[in-house]
C-alpha cells in the first residue's frame, strides 16, 4: 500500500533533521573558534568513556573534567580521538563566563576542535542540500 505524499514527508524530515544538525555544529564552530582565540586554558582529565548501546566499536562518548581558576569542577562531553582513554591528561580551553557551555579539548593527540566542528557542519550541510534537491525534484517531477 502506497501512502500519497509519504516521500515528501520523509525527505522534508531529513532536510529538517540535517539542517538542525548543521546549524548546531555551525554554532559550535563559532563558539570553539572564539574560545580557542580568547579562552582560558586549564589541565583536565578524561573522567569516563561510555560505549553506546549494542557495543558498536565506533560509538564512544568521552567525558572530561577540569577546574576553573576559581576552583569550580566542570565536567563536559567532547569529541576525542581513539587514543583518549579514561585518565588521559588533556588541555581544556574555555570561556570563564560559561565554562560548561564552552569547554573544549584542545591539544596533541586529537583533531583540532575547529576541524571537528567544521567537518560536522559541512557534512550535515551537504546532506541538507542533497535532501533538499531531492525533495525539489520529487515535487516538480524533475521538470523545470
Amino acid at each position: 500500500m502506497e501512502v500519497p505524499g509519504a516521500g515528501y514527508v520523509v525527505l522534508a524530515l531529513l532536510v529538517a533533521l540535517f539542517g538542525a544538525l548543521a546549524w548546531r555544529y555551525a554554532r559550535r564552530l563559532v563558539t570553539v573558534t572564539r574560545v580557542l582565540r580568547r579562552g582560558v586554558r586549564a589541565e583536565g582529565r578524561c573522567v569516563r568513556v561510555e560505549t553506546e548501546p549494542y557495543q558498536r566499536s565506533d560509538a564512544r562518548r568521552h567525558f572530561f573534567a577540569f577546574r576553573t581558576a576559581d576552583g569550580v569542577r566542570v565536567e563536559f562531553e567532547d569529541l576525542a580521538g581513539w587514543s583518549t582513554t579514561e585518565g588521559s591528561s588533556v588541555t581544556v580551553t574555555y570561556d570563564p563566563r560559561d565554562p560548561a557551555g564552552t569547554a573544549t579539548v584542545a591539544g596533541r593527540g586529537s583533531w583540532s576542535p575547529v576541524l571537528q566542528a567544521l567537518a560536522l557542519a559541512a557534512g550535515c550541510g551537504m546532506a541538507t542540500a542533497g535532501f533538499a534537491i531531492l525533495l525539489f525534484f520529487e515535487i516538480t517531477g524533475g521538470n523545470r
